[in-house]
């Protein structure tokens, strides 16, 4: 519930804040065309110092109303963060509920396996087994990365997956110590490619919808990629793909991919689009921390 609140709250703060860029532009419109009619309205009798002030008037008040869309700009761009920094939070706190289940339910899983030994029912006690070994390994397979709030975003994108009927390969090759920006912006960067994989996935029969997730590493950069079996980006779109407004789903608003290579330009990244036989591949980098430090003191 108050994760709902807050969201509303700041749902409202957004349409508040938009509702006001859109008067400053109208006030900016109206102001620019008075000026208009009194520096060139002929019918108009204004003497020269009249011009003068209203002038100074007009130009004023737009000068106040573009410092008030740039503040709104900004109010929208801190409102995109608390968004990105909530989910984050949302996602550690349903792993830690996870982990902390499963802990309390260890002793019982170890009391019932002791049973059914003791009965000698040892079928029965190895299909148990073999049923809370995937449980936990479906945890424990994300927890390899440095990071809880990275490990927290794929424990709950492969429950999503997995909703979906999506097989995830998940290879997770580099703990990622270095990581060069706040943790809630790559969870963004993944969340965003994730979730737009598992969108190009939707309309695929059972049995064909597939997943690959690879953090890696090498000397310089931390590396990611995004794989999906889904169909092809038409070739009309692929240049303009990270573009702002560009999509390639009918009712997608085309942020997604901007605000992911914005992200990760800001701290010296990039990402790129490939695409193979049967797979469409978003693969990006950012540069480890110190290399980060370096460039930025260059």
């Amino acid at each position: 519930m108050k994760t709902f609140a807050r969201r509303q709250h700041g749902a409202d703060i957004r349409k508040a804040t938009n509702f006001g860029m859109a008067v400053n532009a109208m006030e900016i419109a109206a102001m620019a065309l008075l000026l208009i009619l009194v520096l060139y309205g002929n019918h108009l009798t204004v003497t020269g110092g009249t011009r003068v002030l209203v002038f100074a008037a007009v130009a004023a008040v737009i000068v106040g109303e573009i410092f008030a869309m740039v503040s709104a700009r900004s109010t929208l761009h801190v409102l995109e963060q608390m968004d990105a920094m909530n989910e984050t939070l949302e996602a550690m706190e349903k792993l830690n509920n996870t982990l902390r289940a499963q802990r309390h339910d260890f002793l019982n899983h170890l009391q019932v396996v002791y049973s059914l030994i003791e009965m000698e029912e040892y079928q029965e006690a190895n299909r148990y087994i073999d049923k809370v070994y995937g449980s936990i390994t479906s945890v424990s397979r994300v927890l390899k990365t440095a990071s809880p709030a990275i490990n927290a975003l794929l424990q709950v994108k492969l429950a999503a997956c997995e909703k979906q009927g999506i097989r995830v390969t998940l290879n997770i090759n580099s703990a990622w110590k270095n990581l060069p920006m706040p943790a809630w912006e790559m969870c963004k960067v993944l969340s965003n490619l994730i979730d737009n994989a598992m969108d190009a996935l939707e309309e695929l029969p059972e049995g064909q919808k597939e997943l690959v997730i690879t953090l890696t590493e090498d000397v310089r950069s931390l590396r990611f990629s995004v794989a999906n079996s889904g169909p092809a980006i038409p070739a009309e779109l692929r240049p303009h793909i990270f573009e702002a407004g560009v999509t390639s789903k009918s009712d997608g608003h085309g942020m997604g991919l901007y605000i992911v290579r914005e992200t990760l330009r800001a701290s010296g990244g990039d990402i790129a689009l490939t695409q193979e036989e049967n797979r469409v591949i978003f693969a990006g980098y950012v540069p480890k921390a110190a290399e980060a430090a370096a460039g930025s003191e260059a």
